[in-house]
């Protein structure tokens, strides 16, 4: 078995039109409500990063579980493949109704955090509605992980332009007050967001029954719980959610810190942040895509391939990613006003711009790699990675925010801390390691 850049790039192009199109979620928001007022642009990129910091522990989940049903799938054991999506679906809707609670002890611990009364507010007022979307976010996380898995990616294309395409009306509905609706705010884009999640769960279970062989896949099979199958997704996932955690955990704990430095630098950060999940999101689609059909050259059994795999996939996303940085670069005032009129607010978010373009030289070798720790099935190995890396984050993020407080466009070189870390720690596992004989 071999993957040629054809078939890769077959795999990859409707998960990144997907992960293109779920990001426009946060973008809708961010781009309404940078029609609204700073204060709620914002508190938008605080509570958007909070959620996304709780919603990483059922992506981690399921990051274990694709690669779980990917090497059933690499092996022809479809069965077990509905087994694992079935305990993924009720383990996920349990973690929800936890996380919904979160509703209880946010307002205290965001109280510490953000020093801007008015921040605080709308940013609480955010989350109080976008935790209900837990639910459906959760769901619509195990059916990516199953098309990804057997390699049936574009089914994702559709759901994501879907879902976004609800998003957009129901945030123009519901924060602007139209047709008979009450004018809420950044509110509203939090139940849009909720609702356009819903409409994209509903989506995938009505397409999987009328298109996919689910017998085959024994899907849609209620048995209970199975603790022997739970235990076995957990074995590797657990590893995932702890690290996905922390990974979003850091960015929450950045936009605080920029918080500190004043609203207008934080106001900056979420249209970077926002502008750099263009070239992220390319990234992610290469490198979802790669943990996956590394998982799939295991379970072949031809583990020699994967090496070659990671690089031609390195290319593949050079290819698209270069350009795009370019552009961004090149072009940072037409690109910023996506999300903001104000002349001002987008001639000080330049030079962020440009620090965070320069980070993707080095994170696309960088996030592949490290993706393909995960694919081995070492999700153990892959936390203590990131475990390591978040380390020097943080204290590069602490010593030039919190000591030196410097410009907002130098504290996006933590970007650049992040990425050379997870590069040289990936490439020596994958170089010198013995995970050849991963067995999961």
């Amino acid at each position: 078995m071999s993957f040629s850049y054809k078939q890769i790039w077959i795999i990859t192009y409707p998960v990144l039109i997907s992960l293109l199109m779920e990001q426009l979620i946060g973008m809708t928001d961010t781009a309404f409500l940078g029609r609204v007022g700073e204060i709620e642009l914002g508190a938008s990129a605080l509570a958007g990063v909070y959620y996304l910091a709780i919603f990483m522990v059922a992506f981690g989940f399921r990051i274990g579980a694709q690669i779980l049903m990917a090497r059933r799938n690499g092996e022809g054991e479809y069965r077990q493949i509905g087994a694992v999506f079935t305990q993924g679906v009720l383990f996920l809707l349990m973690l929800a109704a936890v996380f919904t609670l979160s509703q209880v002890y946010s307002p205290a611990l965001l109280r510490k955090l953000i020093t801007s009364d008015q921040v605080y507010q709308a940013t609480l007022s955010y989350i109080n509605w976008r935790v209900y979307g837990f639910f459906f976010s959760f769901i619509a996380e195990m059916f990516r992980a199953f098309y990804v898995a057997t390699t049936r990616t574009k089914i994702l294309t559709l759901n994501s332009i879907i879902m976004v395409s609800s998003n957009v009306v129901f945030n123009y509905i519901l924060i602007f007050g139209k047709f008979g609706f009450p004018e809420m705010g950044i509110a509203g884009a939090a139940i849009g967001s909720s609702l356009a999640e819903l409409v994209s769960v509903l989506f995938f279970v009505v397409y999987t029954y009328k298109k996919i062989d689910y017998k085959k896949y024994a899907l849609f099979r209620f048995t209970g719980f199975d603790s022997r199958i739970l235990k076995r997704i957990l074995n590797v996932s657990v590893w995932t959610m702890l690290q996905s955690f922390l990974s979003l955990s850091t960015w929450f704990l950045f936009f605080v810190a920029v918080e500190h430095l004043g609203e207008r630098p934080l106001a900056i950060t979420n249209i970077v942040r926002n502008i750099s999940a263009f070239p992220f999101m390319i990234l992610n689609a290469f490198a979802s895509t790669n943990s996956s059909l590394v998982s799939n050259l295991m379970g072949a059994g031809e583990s020699k391939q994967v090496l070659n795999l990671c690089w031609r996939v390195i290319k593949m996303c050079y290819a698209f990613v270069l350009p795009l940085i370019a552009l961004i670069s090149i072009f940072p005032t037409w690109v910023m006003r996506i999300y903001t009129d104000n002349p001002e607010l987008i001639h000080s978010s330049v030079a962020s711009l440009w620090v965070m373009a320069s980070s993707y030289l080095i994170s696309v070798p960088g996030f592949i790699m490290f993706f393909s720790v995960s694919g081995t099935g070492n999700t153990r190995s892959a936390l203590l990675m990131e475990f390591m890396a978040i380390c020097l984050y943080v204290t590069y993020m602490v010593i030039v925010v919190f000591h030196y407080r410097v410009d907002v466009a130098l504290c996006w070189t933590t970007e650049h801390v992040y990425a050379v870390s997870i590069l040289i720690l990936s490439y020596f596992y994958m170089r010198f390691a013995d995970w050849q004989s991963k067995r999961i």
